[in-house]
């Protein structure tokens, strides 16, 4: 049954929409900037999740953890897809504190690069050279960032 399943989600869900060189610039939840090309020479993840989503809560923790460790090689950025004003998901972030940078994304203009969500949560992870080396749909854990990046 459960390969069956995952034939099927296969077959529903469309290619990822992330270009295959993205572009990122976004404001942060503390008024700085994110620029993925800022991050050049590094990993970095860009996570789509939100407040209500119960696996987006179960996989921030490993995302976090991983980010701290490989701090040097890794950077990351949450992006916040939900109708909410800042002080609510900074409250939130204060019960759920992250090693990396939030932003709320616009749901109506997501950006252009990374194009809406698939569903929740959605990570892609950046090579050190720009290109996008791997799409998440569903949770992940630290293993399957340490897989993708070849950081253990």
């Amino acid at each position: 049954m459960k390969i069956l399943f995952a034939l099927l989600l296969v077959a529903v869900v469309p290619a990822f929409a992330a270009a295959p060189n993205p572009q990122l610039s976004v404001k942060t939840l503390d008024g700085s900037t994110f620029d993925l090309a800022a991050h050049k020479g590094k990993w970095v993840i860009v996570n789509y999740w939100a407040t209500w989503c119960s696996p987006c809560l179960k996989e921030l923790p490993d995302i976090s953890a991983f980010v701290a460790a490989h701090k040097d090689k890794v950077a990351a950025i949450g992006l916040d897809y939900e109708d909410a004003e800042p002080a609510d998901i900074q409250k939130f972030l204060k019960t759920h504190p992250l090693s990396y940078p939030v932003s709320i994304v616009d749901i109506d203009n997501p950006p252009a690069d990374f194009g809406a969500p698939k569903g929740l949560p959605n990570t892609y992870v950046i090579a050190p050279d720009g290109h996008l080396a791997k799409t998440f749909l569903g949770p992940l854990q630290a293993k399957d960032l340490a897989d993708a990046t070849g950081l253990r």
